[in-house]
């Protein structure tokens, strides 16, 4: 019996030191710098989420706030009632409208970040070539853009571009064109808005990733008759795939949601889903479906990033 009972504190014992030195080697300092940003994280787009995930599955309502309750209860009664409708759901897919309107701004989100892509890669790789008190400068009037008001500088895209603004009267002055030219209201104008205000977010990764390439590697490949173009496309830009990626990721994922840019600068027939979502929140007053709209979209965006980066990680892994 005294033996059993030895063995038994002997175990405790041998248990609590077993937690002390858990304790005693996990990293507070990194629990700590990692749990921050995940508790805000968390708390500002977990909670929210789950939020909007309720009211997509509830009835619309003339109440304040305009939706049915999702849980029910009464305790004299003694019930609980919970009413889910999946209706919201399944009018997504019938109705060609909401098809529609993803597949118009995923298309006009795609053309963008390529156009963004097309003119952010020859200035970040200049600002990556130049010396250091250029290469402030330069970075400086990237980042320059942002001290202002993103609606000021959309609305001053409205006054380059409209019938008889600055861009029609240049070409109208030397010649190019004889008649003012129709730019604002169409699919063109948003495109410029969209690669204009989200030039920074791609300039910057990309220089990033090209500020650390070695340029021995250029040397090397043209030592070995490698000319300009192979060059670029052998050495260059799959150096500079991390930063490709990242300013794909970080111009595209806004401009499927976007809404002021449509909205200004756009036509009556440009369909996006940041307008679909206004037009339920707002004038419908129909707050379920345009929670279920926003919940398809998430789901549209966040699947594909997260393949994206599962597949980067096994490509590291490798």
């Amino acid at each position: 019996m005294s033996m059993s009972l030895g063995s038994a504190v002997m175990d405790r014992m041998a248990a609590k030191l077993q937690k002390y030195n858990f304790v005693k080697k996990v990293n507070w300092g990194r629990v700590v710098v990692a749990g921050i940003p995940t508790f805000w994280l968390g708390l500002f787009f977990f909670v929210p989420f789950l939020v909007v995930f309720k009211i997509s599955l509830t009835e619309a309502a003339i109440a304040i706030p305009p939706y049915s309750e999702l849980l029910d209860w009464d305790l004299e009664e003694a019930y609980i009632s919970i009413k889910i409708n999946l209706g919201n759901y399944l009018f997504l897919f019938e109705d060609d409208f909401y098809l529609d309107a993803y597949l118009s701004s995923v298309k006009i989100a795609v053309l963008s970040t390529f156009f963004t892509l097309l003119v952010a890669f020859p200035i970040a790789y200049a600002i990556a070539k130049s010396d250091g008190s250029t290469r402030v400068l330069l970075l400086a009037l990237v980042i320059l853009p942002f001290w202002t008001s993103f609606l000021l500088r959309v609305y001053a895209w409205m006054e380059f571009l409209k019938k008889n603004g600055i861009v029609n009267e240049f070409l109208l002055t030397i010649g190019i064109i004889d008649e003012p030219l129709i730019m604002l209201q169409t699919d063109f104008a948003v495109y410029i808005g969209i690669v204009y205000t989200y030039l920074p977010f791609m300039v910057l990764p990309l220089y990033s990733a090209l500020e650390k390439m070695d340029g021995t590697l250029l040397e090397a490949a043209q030592d070995l008759g490698s000319k300009p173009t192979q060059s670029f496309f052998l050495v260059t830009l799959p150096l500079a795939m991390p930063g490709v990626i990242a300013g794909c990721v970080l111009v595209f994922i806004p401009a499927v949601g976007e809404f002021v840019i449509p909205a200004l600068l756009g036509g009556a027939d440009t369909l996006m889903i940041g307008r679909v979502l206004w037009d339920e929140f707002f004038l419908n007053r129909d707050w379920p479906m345009a929670s279920a709209v926003a919940i398809v979209m998430l789901v549209v965006l966040v699947l594909p990033i997260m393949l994206i980066r599962n597949s980067q990680g096994k490509g590291e892994a490798v």
